[in-house]
């Protein structure tokens, strides 16, 4: 317990109340009333952020779902513990967690954690005021072009927030060439694939870094797992990926549900499916066992891992089976299209584009995507909306889709029907996220989603 000034006082009042209005009148709330508190007083998230242990996680793809997982462990080991589970992960977001968690006069009475996804550009934001346990970066793909730039500028983007925090222990993906050989002060453990996953070894022409951070030459693989992901090496100047402190030695199975894999020589099934999913467990894996998790109970919370907000998102709309995945990249577009292909049944495919701000302006990005993968499927019907719809069903027809089962849905009205109107009950609906935000505020209009956020 500690005091507070005035205006951090009336900041925390005058964002509960705002927080406590949009949900009523709006059903939203999640960055607005953060907005409101650092009008007031800007430096409110040093006070209100004081008594937790932070773990922050950042990145290109998996933030959602890893900050889930660890947040999911630490309450299942007893911990105390709050996360912005909805995925409002810039500064006035993460504001509204902390205040909305904040309680007048508690007393003190042992650890608190939070876990904390934040936006790349954000994280120099959020470390001017928290110094956390340990920061977490998932991966580095190309995402929002006209925000990030390329890959390099996000990842010094990220590295302006770490400069500020050297103390703070990172906890890295091994297999991202960009994360090797920092220069930064900071502990650092590495996480990666003992396994491959690919065979051959060679890139495919639209990766991501493909070329060394240190001398600019084409890196070599001993195996790539997805994208620019693996044991890479380079033959001009030596550097190479870093020694790994936790390993995922083997996947035994994949299906569309989940993956059973062996993690540091355990047997672990992550109940969510996909390559990148297996790279998200081991990653919350790595940051439990830093903590000093049980292994146990790591693993029947992963076993126990359950969807989120958009993230491979499960719900029943008049008997048809619906999941819906969040797409914004090609490498993650890629992945989802992969997990697909992993269902043998016949399926039908709803594609949502958007081009809104927080999706990214040009969504010329689509072309890297390998839609080409969908015609080995059983698809029945496919639906295409959103504000780009008309690029997109050009896009799967070059892909060589069959257009006579395209179904163009200017409204969610009209994407609502089709989904009704599917002959099996099997749809998958790939949006990118704003699509997906307004999709699932329409759906939860019509009660087909009971919590919105």
């Amino acid at each position: 317990m500690f005091k507070i000034n005035i205006k951090s006082y009336i900041s925390i009042i005058s964002s509960k109340l705002v927080m406590r209005l949009s949900r009523t009148l709006f059903k939203g709330g999640t960055n607005f009333p953060g907005k409101v508190a650092l009008k007031i007083d800007r430096d409110i998230l040093k006070v209100i952020a004081k008594d937790y242990k932070v773990i922050l996680v950042t990145g290109t793809n998996g933030k959602t779902t890893t900050t889930s997982m660890i947040y999911n462990m630490l309450k299942d080991s007893g911990k105390k513990v709050i996360t912005n589970n909805t995925g409002a992960n810039m500064l006035p977001g993460i504001v509204s967690c902390f205040i909305e968690n904040y309680k007048f006069n508690e007393a003190n009475t042992g650890e608190k954690y939070a876990v904390i996804e934040t936006d790349e550009a954000n994280v120099k934001l959020v470390t001017e005021y928290i110094s956390p346990e340990i920061i977490t970066v998932t991966n580095l793909f190309r995402d929002q072009l006209d925000r990030y730039g390329e890959v390099y500028t996000t990842l010094n983007k990220i590295l302006e927030g770490i400069e500020k925090v050297p103390f703070s222990n990172l906890v890295l993906n091994g297999d991202e060439s960009l994360l090797g050989d920092l220069p930064l002060p900071n502990r650092v453990v590495y996480y990666g694939f003992n396994y491959a996953v690919e065979e051959n070894g060679k890139i495919d022409v639209n990766a991501d870094a493909k070329f060394c951070k240190k001398c600019k030459n084409p890196y070599k693989y001993n195996f790539l797992t997805y994208n620019h992901l693996g044991d890479f090496y380079c033959e001009n100047c030596g550097y190479k990926r870093p020694k790994l402190n936790y390993t995922l030695d083997e996947i035994t199975e994949l299906t569309p549900e989940g993956s059973h894999v062996i993690i540091d020589s355990q047997e672990c099934y992550i109940n969510q499916p996909g390559i990148y999913n297996i790279y998200n467990a081991l990653c919350a894996y790595s940051i439990g066992r830093q903590l000093k998790i049980n292994k146990s109970v790591i693993f029947e919370s992963l076993k126990r891992q359950k969807s989120s907000f958009g993230r491979q998102e499960e719900l029943t709309i008049d008997g048809k089976q619906i999941k819906i995945i969040l797409v914004k990249n090609p490498a993650g577009y890629d992945q989802a299209i992969n997990t697909i292909t992993l269902d043998k049944r016949n399926i039908n495919i709803a594609t949502l584009l958007n081009d809104n701000y927080a999706d990214g302006r040009d969504v010329s990005w689509i072309w890297d995507v390998k839609f080409e993968k969908l015609s080995l499927l059983q698809i029945d019907k496919i639906m295409i909306s959103g504000i780009r719809l008309y690029d997109m069903a050009v896009r799967l027809k070059i892909a060589g889709l069959p257009y006579e089962k395209f179904s163009l849905c200017e409204t969610y009205d009209g994407l609502l029907k089709e989904i009704k109107n599917c002959e099996s009950n099997t749809i998958y609906i790939l949006a990118t996220y704003t699509a997906m935000i307004d999709f699932r505020k329409y759906l939860h209009s019509k009660n087909y989603i009971k919590e919105l956020w």
